[in-house]
Parts: structure tokens; C-alpha cells; sequence
């Protein structure tokens, strides 16, 4: 990746432990309104890639409806009661007469522990001929007669990204999917850590913990997230789509004819891991983990700095700037970042130019501002002609470059991705 910047410096698998799922009687892969799954009933997707059921976890002393890999029951990617478990397998799932999916308890005078429905009144209008489906894809899906989706499980996910799912929000309802991560290995309530988009400035996915960032993919660059370089590499398994448009913002992958199956997951620790399903192990390979290394923590370096794992000393200062104090910058202490050697020049004939970073993870693009349309050229002139602007980018780097980022402010969460040194 080449991409010149700066105004004046440029630029687990979740595992069940001792989980033993039913071994489950298989109902089809539909439920209609006049059935229901109870027990150690499952409904099968059509090539039975996946199955949706109750589950135990913790010493089989609480249950849950989730979705599953029918080779590898423990991986458990979507669960509908996470903050309200069953304390045995009583559950009762069945498509209730308002064309909600409902799981009640059978041990507790029926009650309804989860609906797919926010409307709880029980004057909710009926709806005819309401089917939920567990599709190939491991998308559950709630049509009424007409075939209209009333929800799916895709639009609501657990910790677990499949292939066709969408993570990213809808600028036009305000609707969001994002991925939550399971408080332990055996207790899928959610946990500390989200995996989620943020549709400001230059859109990039960010794992938060407790209203603290953790970590950042980099904006998309037309090819890849630009903080994840990995990922050409895996472009003869799958395709990856970034849509960004005035009514939504999402990103998801597909798997190429003949690729395993495949899934990312949010795990309880707050890591990214892509894994992929290996037939002759008969288990999942991780081929690839965010955040790999100390670079890749949020902010290691503080403002204009830029971290590169190879170097002994991991922390750097950009071109023309030097340690906002060199006493804690000598003791490792790095968060307080960088300075300006000398003050910006900043109008005509002021002689400022640009520092040019190549190969890195582009800056946090919080106070970014993007046109699609703009030239990199005409990006350079609009950055050097404003003096609250800090650095530019090409929003797209195929065809030698296109469109335009501009930061203002601070460059915080650079990093070379172990790519080449400053020096």
C-alpha cells in the first residue's frame, strides 16, 4: 500500500466447555405457527450445515436457543436469551400468532423468555402464515405469508460474523450490527468487548471495551481495511465487500466456490480471529487474529507518533516532530506522543509542504473529513490551504489513487504494520 498524507507531514473459538449439545431429532428447517420444538428438537438448515436448538452451558445448570455448526456443535455462532438463560431444556420454541419467534419456559408457567418481537402487548395484531427458516447461510429468518422478512438473526448477531452477514448501521433507521462478544468460554450473556462500525468521518471498525477504543481495522481503502494487509492474502478464499452509500454503511465477506466454511469471531478476550473450518483436522485453523501485536493496541504511540513492531524501539515520531517529553518518552511511556519541532508557516507563500508515510495503518478517522469525488491532487491543494488541516490520504488507492481524506486535529493509532522502519 502507497499512500502519501499529511498537512505538513503527511502521511476462539469460543469454546463450550464439556459442552454436549443433543444429540438432537432433526424437525426440517421451517416452523410454522402450528408447531413447535421442544426438548432435543432441532430445526436443520436445508444442507444441514447448521442447527438451531436449546443448549446447555455451565455444568448444564442453564439453557439456551442458539445456532450451531452441525459438524462442530460446540461452536455456537448466534444465541437468542443470552441475558436470560433456561435453568433446564423446558424451553419451548414455537412462531406465535403475532408472527413473532417466542421461546417460552415450559417449567415456569409457559413464560415468554425471548421474543424476536419488541412489541410484548398481547393486542399485537395478528399476522397469518408466519415461518421461521434456518437458512444455508445460518441466517434465521422470520417471513410472513407474503415471503416479507419480519426479522432474521443476521440483523442481530451474537459474537460470531458469517459469510452474507453484515456488520456495519443503516443511516437511514439508525439500525446497527454489531457483534458482542460472550462473557466466558461457557457463558455466552454478552460480555465486555463490541466489534462495531463507525460510520464517521471515514468509516473503519472499532472493538470497544467499557467506553474505551481497543482496537481499529483503518479505514477501508477501496481494496482492504488499511491497518489489515493480511487480507489480500486471502482473496482466493473470499470476497470482500465495503458498501458505503447515503443509506448504509456495512461491510461483509463471502466465501469463493470451493472455500471452507468460515466465520470471525468477537472472542471473550476482545481479539478478532478469522477462522476456517480444516476437513481433514475436522476442526477450525485460525488464519488470522486483530490485534496481533503491541501496535496494533489502540493509541501506543499518543499523537504524531507512529509504532513499528521491528524496531527496537517501538515508538517513533513522524518527520518534523519530536516526544512531548523526552523524560517519559525515555521511560517507555509513550502515550503522550509527539510535538512539532517548528511552527507551521501556515498561509500563502508560508513555504509548508507535506511528510510522506507510505505502507502505513492510516490515522484514526474520527475528525476526518471524505470526498469520494475529489481528486488526490485537489486533495493536497484543499489541505494545504487550510491550516487546521493535519494530513491527507487517498480515500481509494486503486488506479495510482482517488478521492480524498483530510484529518484535522491530532494523527492518533499510526503504525508501519511491521512493514519498513522510519528511518
Amino acid at each position: 500500500m502507497a499512500m502519501p498524507m499529511t498537512h505538513l507531514l503527511v502521511f476462539v473459538l469460543a469454546l463450550l466447555s464439556a459442552l454436549a449439545l443433543p444429540s438432537s431429532a432433526a424437525s426440517g428447517s421451517t416452523l410454522t405457527q402450528s408447531g413447535a420444538l421442544t426438548g432435543d428438537q432441532t430445526l436443520a438448515s436445508p444442507g444441514d450445515a447448521f442447527r438451531l436448538g436449546l443448549f446447555p452451558a455451565s455444568n448444564r445448570s442453564r439453557w439456551f436457543l442458539g445456532i450451531w455448526f452441525t459438524v462442530s456443535p460446540d461452536t455456537v455462532i448466534w444465541v437468542a436469551n443470552r441475558d436470560r438463560p433456561l435453568t433446564s431444556p423446558s424451553g419451548v420454541v414455537e412462531v406465535s400468532g403475532g408472527g413473532a419467534l417466542v421461546l417460552r419456559d415450559g417449567a415456569s408457567n409457559n413464560d415468554t423468555v425471548w421474543s424476536s418481537s419488541s412489541n410484548s402487548s398481547a393486542s399485537a395484531a395478528a399476522v397469518d402464515g408466519a415461518v421461521a427458516e434456518l437458512q444455508n447461510t445460518g441466517n434465521l429468518v422470520l417471513t410472513d405469508a407474503a415471503g416479507a422478512v419480519l426479522w432474521q438473526s443476521f440483523e442481530h448477531p451474537a459474537n460470531t460474523f458469517l459469510p452474507e452477514m453484515r456488520v456495519g448501521r443503516s443511516l437511514r433507521t439508525g439500525a446497527e450490527w454489531s457483534l458482542s462478544s460472550w462473557r466466558g468460554a461457557d457463558d455466552p450473556s454478552p460480555g465486555d468487548f463490541r466489534y462495531v462500525m463507525d460510520a464517521r468521518g471515514a468509516p473503519e471498525l472499532h472493538v470497544w471495551s467499557r467506553g474505551r477504543k481497543t482496537y481499529r481495522t483503518g479505514p477501508w481503502n477501496g481494496v482492504r481495511f488499511s491497518g489489515i494487509p493480511e487480507m489480500t492474502t486471502f482473496e482466493d478464499m473470499f470476497e470482500f465487500q465495503f458498501t458505503a452509500t447515503a443509506d448504509e454503511v456495512s461491510y461483509m465477506f463471502r466465501n469463493r466456490d470451493g472455500s471452507p466454511m468460515s466465520r470471525v469471531l468477537l472472542n471473550e478476550s476482545g481479539v478478532m480471529q478469522r477462522m476456517v473450518w480444516d476437513r481433514a483436522s475436522g476442526s477450525w485453523s485460525n488464519f488470522w487474529s486483530g490485534p496481533r501485536d503491541q501496535c496494533d493496541s489502540y493509541g501506543r504511540c499518543g499523537a504524531f507518533g507512529v509504532c513499528n513492531v521491528v524496531d527496537a524501539v517501538v515508538c517513533g515520531c513522524i518527520g518534523g516532530f519530536a516526544p512531548r517529553s523526552a523524560a517519559e518518552w525515555y521511560m517507555r511511556n509513550t502515550s503522550g506522543g509527539c510535538a512539532r519541532r517548528t511552527p507551521l508557516q501556515c498561509g500563502a507563500g508560508g513555504g509548508d509542504g507535506f511528510y510522506v508515510l507510505r505502507g502505513v495503518k492510516l490515522p484514526d478517522t474520527h475528525s476526518s473529513a471524505v470526498d469520494a469525488g475529489a481528486t488526490l491532487q485537489e486533495c493536497a491543494r484543499r489541505c494545504l490551504a487550510d491550516c487546521n488541516c493535519t494530513a491527507y490520504s487517498a480515500a481509494d488507492i486503486r488506479g495510482g489513487g482517488s478521492g480524498c481524506i483530510q484529518w484535522f486535529g491530532d494523527l492518533v493509532d499510526i503504525s508501519m504494520s511491521g512493514l519498513r522502519s522510519l528511518n
